[in-house]
């Protein structure tokens, strides 16, 4: 092993913004450790997802190529319906709903524009 993860990074135009939707989302909390920059980490430590201070973001345009999304976040949830108001109530905006043999993901974009995936119904290793 060369190094151990960190943290994710996230660019965004207001990052305890977006902190603040993802700790809402996952029930982490939140810490600004100054404007440019928050930080939401998982309760035992075992993960770190930073926001990153980028006024001049262009946001992805799912499924557009010509925006690619770069990266995105996967949650399970065991209500997709319930998770779905959830997080539309904290600013997300619904993209696309997809099933396949295994189960589903509704797609959504994410107050900076970043997709992120709801999985539903399907198996969790």
């Amino acid at each position: 092993m060369i190094a151990t993860l960190q943290c994710t990074v996230i660019d965004c135009p207001d990052p305890a913004a977006l902190a603040r939707f993802y700790g809402e989302i996952l029930g982490w909390p939140t810490r600004q450790r100054h404007p440019g920059w928050a930080d939401l980490k998982a309760p035992d430590g075992s993960a770190t997802i930073s926001f990153q201070l980028a006024p001049d973001l262009k946001p992805p345009r799912w499924p557009d190529p010509q925006f690619p999304q770069q990266f995105h976040l996967d949650f399970d949830v065991e209500d997709v319906e319930a998770a779905h108001e959830q997080v539309v109530a904290l600013g997300a905006r619904f993209l696309h709903d997809a099933k396949d043999a295994v189960g589903g993901f509704r797609v959504f974009a994410d107050p900076a524009g970043h997709p992120f995936c709801l999985c539903y119904g399907q198996d969790q290793d």
